[in-house]
């Protein structure tokens, strides 16, 4: 039965209605999600995550001499894919360790729009008044005078 307590890496063996695979467990792996184990499967050369609860029934122990034979051949293949998980995973930082970065944000008082105006001037475009800045002159347009 899968017991991991004792070793810092387990081997053992995945039985499925799939048939079954030779899988190693290391407790220097990250942890998983919770509920769930790393397990590197040697049939996929690959570690993978799978659910403690579903799979840990299905794993068995390896006699003395089948995990001498797995370990002769497997282990650099385990080593290699266990370099390349814990590569991704570092890279993977959990951004709640990362302290912030960013100045603190100011906080901008909101000024009225209005500025002091109490009513609203409907305008009718008809009949602006216009006052030239330079000379001061004020014209009128009408009606008449626009089209």
């Amino acid at each position: 039965m899968y017991n991991t307590a004792k070793k810092q890496v387990w081997f053992g063996e995945l039985r499925t209605t799939r048939g079954t695979s030779i899988v190693i467990h290391d407790n220097q792996l990250p942890d998983a999600s919770p509920g769930r184990i790393y397990l590197y499967n040697v049939s996929r050369n690959t570690i993978g995550e799978y659910v403690e609860d579903i799979v840990k029934a299905n794993l068995h122990e390896l006699t003395t001499d089948q995990v001498k034979t797995s370990k002769a051949e497997h282990e650099a293949a385990w080593i290699a894919a266990r370099a390349e998980f814990l590569a991704k995973h570092q890279a993977h930082m959990e951004l709640s360790s990362v302290p912030d970065s960013a100045p603190p944000s100011k906080s901008k008082k909101s000024e009225p729009i209005d500025k002091g105006l109490d009513e609203v001037v409907d305008v009718d475009d008809n009949d602006m008044e216009f006052e030239d800045a330079d000379t001061g002159f004020n014209a009128t347009m009408d009606d008449d005078e626009s089209e």
